[in-house]
């Protein structure tokens, strides 16, 4: 049977870690899985099983960013190859981890058994070089843009690798890209610090931040929000990763300016 008790996000309190213990608590092949979640795993086929943890070193997909990949090995030799992570659909605050198992001939795991998580640090580095570039990105547009563009405001991002991109409400005109690209070049550089916090409502209004508060729902009952600090630029609430200073993101390039519907995109990438 499932178990209904929340993941712990350990990922979220130390994104440097690269290896983790954990204790199975639900295995349940694809078929079995309810609709909602099935849909969440639109490859999955007889071979495919999905795998809870009391706590996971895994970022699901959310937030922008892709999710981690990895594998996970038992006590019996089983090793169980993470293709896919996700958040349940049906069961509030629990971890989807979706793969196959590796190693034909061996049991699957069993509830309550203890396994080694790993997860490919290559990507993560690259998908938390990429977070943290977004942020960037978003702060380095709002100090120039929010006094210069009626009705600015930061709406949603994507942190996947070649399809990088920050919205903006307003239309951000062409001749802005060499300044945003200047800014950006300048927070890089700078070696910012990026902290990670934990803030309630409270907090939000004693910095001037009321904007950003986060609905209520994205919190587990009676905890604080994640926040992401980029120290002389930006706060925002967020539950990704992230490197440690803004000169690990890397050259930071601003591919181009797009326009619809009195909203803005700016793409970005880095190497």
């Amino acid at each position: 049977m499932a178990s209904s008790a929340r993941t712990y996000l350990a990922f979220q309190h130390n994104s440097s870690l690269h290896t983790l213990k954990a204790i199975v608590t639900s295995i349940r092949p694809f078929a079995a899985l309810e609709e909602a979640n099935r849909q969440l795993f639109k490859s999955g086929t007889h071979e495919d099983h999905v795998i809870v943890t009391d706590k996971t070193i895994f970022h699901s997909q959310g937030g922008g960013q892709p999710s981690d990949v990895g594998t996970m090995n038992g006590q019996s030799n089983s090793s169980f190859a993470v293709a896919a992570v996700r958040m349940d659909a049906v069961r509030d605050g629990q971890v989807l981890h979706f793969g196959r198992f590796t190693s034909p001939g061996t049991s699957l795991f069993e509830e309550g058994e203890i396994v080694d998580q790993a997860i490919d640090v290559e990507k993560r580095l690259l998908y938390s070089r990429l977070h943290t570039a977004g942020h960037v990105l978003g702060a380095a547009v709002r100090h120039l843009l929010e006094a210069e563009v009626p009705g600015f405001d930061e709406l949603k991002a994507s942190h996947f690798p070649d399809a990088a991109s920050c919205e903006f409400q307003g239309v951000i005109e062409g001749k802005w890209k060499g300044p945003i690209q200047d800014k950006v070049d300048e927070y890089v550089k700078a070696r910012m610090p990026v902290e990670i916090g934990w803030w309630d409502e409270e907090d939000f209004k004693k910095h001037g931040l009321e904007r950003l508060i986060p609905d209520r729902s994205l919190a587990p009952p009676g905890e604080k929000f994640r926040v992401v600090n980029i120290v002389g630029a930006e706060v925002y609430p967020c539950g990704g990763t992230h490197v440690e200073t803004t000169d690990l993101c890397g050259e930071t390039k601003v591919k181009k300016i797009s326009r619809s519907k009195g909203t803005s995109r700016v793409s970005y990438a880095v190497n």
